[in-house]
């Protein structure tokens, strides 16, 4: 009996912890008003401190095994994927590791950028320009059959705040949803594994205060922040996204979990 429940509890991973990996941040002001973007992702998904274990990329620290954890959920940064720096490039040779242990992701703009570079895709900046404030996110075809997506509308806003994109997706992965400016918004890369470029964590409060503080910064690209933040609004779907992740039936783990 003993042997038996040892069998079971090796293969539960519902008492582990979820994964933040936590590769940047906002400016001092904004982290103060609204915290940082670890503590934005953790609240999004609906995990208890207690739930969730934090480990600060951007500042050296390192996970633990793949088999420790039941997901990971990988942060923004202000940072961008294709400066290589050492701290990114050994958090996306963990990335490819914990994807090949089958360990469940789910990468938020630079974490669905670090993941897509993790797994041979490639990255760049987005010939189209930069998105910011609410936008719509249009689903495609593949949608309709995604776990993930099952029941939610084919159109919905989110928030977006990026100047990088997806130029080059990996192998096997699969487009769920697009915008006007970035045809790589939602991303299933493999099973179990997503990612978006849009901001599920983010709320209107958060992007108007960021859109104010960086409006001199952003007239200089011809873009007006003023009218994009009076233009803001709730993203309940986009929102759902983290949570609906945690909660999904996930694909059996591979041998090396």
């Amino acid at each position: 009996m003993a042997t038996i429940m040892m069998r079971m509890n090796a293969c539960d991973t519902s008492a582990l912890p979820v994964l933040i990996l936590h590769t940047g941040d906002p400016d001092d002001t904004l982290r103060g008003r609204h915290g940082d973007y670890a503590q934005m992702l953790r609240h999004a998904a609906g995990l208890a401190p207690q739930a969730a274990h934090i480990v600060r990329a951007h500042a050296g620290e390192l996970p633990r095994a793949p088999a420790d954890y039941r997901a990971v959920l990988i942060t923004g940064s202000p940072a961008m994927v294709t400066d290589r720096e050492p701290w990114s490039e050994q958090a996306a040779g963990w990335l490819k590791q914990a994807a090949a242990a089958g360990l469940p992701m789910f990468g938020v703009c630079y974490g669905h950028q670090l993941l897509v570079h993790a797994l041979g895709g490639e990255v760049g900046y987005n010939p189209r320009g930069r998105e910011l404030g609410t936008q719509a996110i249009e689903c495609l075809p593949a949608a309709a059959g995604d776990p993930l997506m099952a029941g939610l509308p084919v159109n919905f806003p989110a928030q977006l705040l990026h100047a990088q994109t997806v130029t080059r997706l990996p192998a096997g992965a699969v487009t769920l949803a697009r915008s006007t400016l970035d045809d790589h918004q939602l991303l299933r890369l493999a099973p179990g594994i997503y990612s978006s470029q849009f901001h599920p964590e983010f709320g209107p409060e958060f992007m108007r205060d960021h859109l104010l503080a960086y409006q001199a910064d952003y007239a200089r690209e011809g873009l007006d922040a003023g009218a994009l933040a009076d233009a803001l609004k709730p993203t309940p779907t986009a929102a759902s996204l983290l949570r609906r992740f945690l909660n999904l039936r996930q694909p059996a783990a591979t041998a090396q979990r």
